[in-house]
């Protein structure tokens, strides 16, 4: 038991943070340590963050098999922790000056960072169910922290009312894998694979179990529900939203389709691709239209799940790589982009209409090219850090034997520039006369936007070495 503990001490620590957090804040200023509290916990996740990085790199299994320790989970975990920590030093600026930091806000991030750590880690059924409902609950919350605010409630109801439609699902293939596999421990799942093939039940289990995986990455038609709550949510709910359970959700798919079904990739592999045809043209599509930049960025987060999903459709363990390398650069693209967003206000109001942006460049020059830097990697241009992560995981599906894939997904790309392109537009070429946003930004926002786009642009020298820890990540998971 105490070497099972042992395994499981960042998790522990980080739940334990949390009450202990919540005790503190409670019987001292409440709100008035908010700020504080938000800077610390954004401390602790960095500290953990290196924690697991540092550890060895051999594989620890707990509890029989229901928590796994490999390269695969902490690569995850360190990029989850990570981004929390960006958003939550984004976030204390932007609560401050509007008077809506709450005490419990850092604490529900930390717990739900708890829930993801636990979700990639899962090696059952069971265990992957309790990480996803603590990291889900937390969210839903989350959502409607503004609680004077309308939309902010309208965002929590809605995601509390599909996410318990999705939970469902989940459970449901759970419980028919259960049924048929006679186990929840995915390495019995995987030994009831016969012949590189699953039976009808297993199969029906299997098709249950995806869906409910689809809503939690946003992929269509399980997406639903995300421009809503993205629009409604507080904007660095938002960036927390698009950021650390996107890289959590992905992984966990990842993990459920490789160690229970692993032997089964012709069951799985075609739905797995359909949906990612489906995400990454409805994504692409679908964002064209929008006014609202947390819409746009929505449907963005779609078709860039559409293009993770190629990669985890490959079946292989090339695959598996592309797709976690693709979620690492997301997830950075995502945090500066976010960034700017956080700053764009208009009379001490926060603005999310595209068209504010009408000539920022001729206000700020350098915010303007950063996002510009930012909104290029996003469409994929070349040579920014952006294009070799779609073009890692259409080289997986190609090499996969999925040419029709990557070639599907290189159209979706020329479609889903269009949109990135207008916000550059309405910076560089828009109209004069309209009215504009501020060009004002905190510290920390300017430094972490800078920060991103300097990431873009540097990182086609060796991508920080990314590629090697994804490559060694995707090596622990995939049985070759």
């Amino acid at each position: 038991m105490s070497a099972d503990l042992a395994i499981l001490l960042p998790e522990i620590f980080l739940a334990v943070y949390a009450m202990v957090a919540l005790l503190a804040a409670v019987w001292t200023g409440k709100d008035a340590v908010a700020p504080l509290l938000s800077w610390v916990t954004a401390a602790v996740f960095l500290a953990v963050a290196i924690w697991i990085a540092l550890a060895d790199g051999t594989t620890h299994v707990a509890f029989n098999g229901m928590f796994v320790d490999d390269s695969f989970a902490r690569f995850a975990k360190v990029t989850i922790l990570l981004s929390g920590a960006l958003v939550l030093v984004l976030s204390e600026g932007f609560f401050t000056r509007r008077n809506a930091l709450h005490f419990e806000y850092p604490i529900l991030i930390s717990l739900a960072v708890v829930g993801m750590m636990v979700m990639v880690s899962a090696g059952d059924l069971i265990a992957l169910y309790m990480g996803l409902e603590l990291q889900s609950l937390s969210l839903y919350v989350v959502a409607a922290i503004r609680r004077d605010h309308v939309k902010s409630t309208e965002a929590g109801l809605k995601y509390f009312t599909l996410g318990a439609l999705s939970s469902g699902l989940l459970l449901y293939g759970a419980s028919l894998t259960y049924g048929y596999a006679g186990s929840t421990e995915f390495k019995a799942i995987f030994a009831a694979a016969t012949d590189g093939h699953v039976g009808i039940g297993l199969l029906l289990g299997l098709t249950f179990l995806i869906a409910g995986l689809a809503f939690k990455v946003s992929a269509v038609p399980f997406h639903m529900w995300t421009p809503d709550v993205y629009e409604g949510s507080p904007t660095p709910v938002t960036a927390f939203f698009a950021t650390a359970p996107k890289m959590a959700a992905m992984a966990m798919f990842a993990r459920i389709m490789h160690d229970a079904f692993g032997d089964a990739v012709a069951d799985w592999q075609q739905i797995v691709a359909f949906l990612a045809v489906l995400s990454m043209y409805l994504g692409s599509i679908a964002a064209i239209g929008q006014r609202d930049i947390k819409r746009l960025m929505a449907y963005s987060s779609i078709a860039h799940m559409g293009f993770a999903l190629v990669g985890l459709a490959a079946g292989t363990e090339q695959g598996v790589q592309a797709m976690l390398i693709y979620m690492a650069i997301y997830v950075t693209m995502n945090i500066g982009t976010f960034a700017f967003i956080l700053s764009m206000e208009r009379n001490g109001q926060h603005v999310t209409r595209i068209d504010g942006l009408n000539m920022l460049s001729s206000k700020e020059p350098l915010k303007a090219l950063a996002m510009l830097v930012l909104l290029f990697s996003l469409a994929g241009v070349p040579p920014l850090v952006g294009f070799f992560g779609k073009f890692a995981v259409l080289t997986a599906a190609l090499d996969a034997g999925l040419g029709w894939l990557a070639v599907a997904g290189a159209v979706a790309s020329v479609i889903g520039a269009y949109y990135y392109l207008r916000l550059v537009y309405f910076m560089y070429f828009g109209s004069p006369e309209a009215e504009t946003v501020d060009g004002s930004m905190s510290p920390v926002q300017w430094t972490v936007l800078m920060g991103s786009a300097a990431l873009m642009v540097l990182g086609v020298i060796n991508l920080f070495g990314v590629d090697g820890m994804a490559a060694t990540a995707a090596a622990s998971l995939v049985v070759n």
